[in-house]
């Protein structure tokens, strides 16, 4: 275990201990009935607010590109009620949702060759938030020009990229920018950037918290915890990939200056081989999954990205999972990835992802439509069946609309959502200041945008140990050598980058035979 988690741990303990004083009675639920408030400066993301404000200075999806028909779209992002469009001329739009002439809602606007034209009074806006007309009576001319000049409605920078539209919510003149993660965001030729979008009822913290809870894969969705044999395809079991619910040995390492965090865990597949996958948490809201559907059969060196995912505040109770599905031979190396379930409100690598179940999402509809998306998770049609075989919507969702902090009793398996919230609210108070937006975009910059990723999985053909003991030491060691190997390989891009990796990788597993007993 490393020195900063071994601090990440204490700190827990100690928060924990420190929440409200324990009475460990049988049925003593009088003692604990009271629920304090949730924990403001990270969960709020309104204008004005810690993380509302932090948030602003990245670059975020906020809807789907299927999502932008011949009527705009209403949208509410970090507490901002927004419409966005796609012009005639093909350029993407994100205003207020309110005309700032009388407030009526551009969702009821008209859509222009040029900008969109608000219903009640005819004002027109540019997708920059410019008047480009301003209907006065005939011989008023020049003072509707003088008018037009005289507003502004707010508006957003965004574009559109593989099927997904971004946008910049933060000061113009901050804009930083887009990170394109190694350039290629690791697609293998033949490989594509499928996009997704899943609603979450709930805040956006308990969400991303989630990413970078790897313990949980092994209890949530592992088959022998589904009640009665009612499978619904929300277990790695169901997809063949059993090593997904063995309980990892975790190592928590925060990289890139406080800027993101590496996870990295240990899996045992059998006997001869071991898993090791690296997820990587960027602040605020961005994670990168390496393949979720691995069993460990084959060999495997420096395996890539498999989802890329930002978890989007809409308001305070509610969020998004939107980002991309990379599909293709090049990561999906079994072969098991199905395009036809990637899109809005769902996506194939497990059900249960999203309030609606396969069999409802797609009983009269296909993956093209927009459905529309329950209000409530009990209020569900397979709010029973959802009961027998839970999936990470209904264990996130149903920590309350707001996570209360104060209630938790964690583990040291915790540590890495306890760690980044911990990072979040570092870079949010300049405690870490490496970690702000401004350094955040000046770090991009000296990167030309394409920073490398720790984001990963390899597996090792190496024995177990002979004893208990043992298998525990080789199986941190080489956790936290893969850490290593990836820090050491930031001097490197590309084709470089992966050779040398892999080199690196070969070497420790002969290390690791030679180092411990099997």
């Amino acid at each position: 275990m490393t020195s900063k988690q071994e601090q990440a741990e204490k700190k827990v303990s100690a928060s924990a201990g420190s929440a409200t004083p324990k009475k460990l009675v049988p049925y003593g639920g009088y003692y604990t009935n009271k629920v304090p408030g949730h924990d403001p400066e990270l969960t709020e993301v309104g204008p004005g607010t810690p993380t509302g404000e932090y948030m602003r200075g990245f670059w975020h999806p906020v809807c789907m590109s299927i999502e932008l028909t011949d009527t705009p779209k209403f949208l509410t992002i970090l507490c901002e009620e927004l419409v966005a469009f796609r012009d005639g001329s093909g350029r993407i739009g994100v205003l207020h949702a309110h005309c700032v002439h009388r407030g009526a809602s551009l969702e009821y606007g008209q859509i222009q060759e040029h900008g969109i034209k608000c219903c009640y009074h005819g004002m027109v806006f540019d997708v920059d938030g410019t008047c480009l007309n301003a209907p006065f009576p005939k011989g008023e001319e020049a003072e509707a020009k003088k008018y037009a000049c005289s507003i502004q409605q707010g508006a957003y920078k965004a574009f559109e990229r593989n099927g997904l539209v971004f946008a910049y919510m933060g000061p113009p003149d901050k804009e930083p920018p887009f990170p394109e993660w190694e350039s290629d965001f690791t697609v293998a030729p033949g490989d594509e950037l499928v996009p997704y979008s899943n609603f979450q009822h709930c805040n956006w913290l308990q969400v991303q918290d989630n990413a970078a809870d790897n313990f949980h894969t092994a209890e949530l969705h592992a088959a022998k915890n589904v009640v009665g044999g009612h499978f619904q395809g929300t277990t790695f079991d169901e997809v063949g990939s059993p090593t997904m619910e063995v309980h990892p040995d975790m190592q928590f390492v925060p990289i890139h200056g406080g800027r993101g965090l590496a996870c990295s865990g240990a899996r045992r597949v059998n006997n001869d081989k071991l898993f090791i996958r690296v997820q990587h948490q960027v602040l605020p809201n961005l994670s990168l999954h390496a393949y979720t559907s691995e069993d460990g059969s084959n060999k495997k060196l420096f395996s890539r990205f498999h989802i890329i995912r930002w978890t989007v505040p809409v308001d305070d109770f509610n969020s998004k999972m939107i980002g991309w599905r990379v599909m293709g031979p090049g990561i999906d190396t079994r072969g098991i990835g199905q395009k036809e379930l990637v899109g809005y409100e769902s996506i194939d690598f497990l059900d249960g992802q999203v309030a609606l179940r396969r069999a409802e999402r797609f009983g009269k509809h296909t993956i093209n439509d927009i459905v529309d998306i329950p209000t409530d998770h009990r209020a569900r049609s397979n709010y029973k069946m959802a009961q027998y075989a839970p999936g990470d919507y209904e264990a996130i969702i149903s920590q309350r609309p707001i996570a209360i902090h104060a209630l938790e009793n964690p583990t040291k398996f915790d540590a890495g959502p306890y760690l980044f919230r911990k990072m979040l609210r570092d870079a949010i108070r300049g405690s870490n200041p490496a970690a702000s937006a401004e350094s955040f975009s000046e770090w991009l910059k000296e990167l030309n945008g394409a920073p490398n990723s720790y984001c990963s999985g390899t597996v090792f053909e190496l024995p177990i140990g002979a004893t208990t003991e043992e298998e525990v030491a080789q199986r941190r060691f080489v956790a936290k050598g893969v850490i290593a190997i990836l820090t050491e390989s930031e001097q490197y891009k590309g084709n470089e980058r992966t050779d040398f990796v892999k080199q690196k990788m070969e070497a420790l597993e002969q290390t690791a035979k030679a180092q411990f007993k099997h």
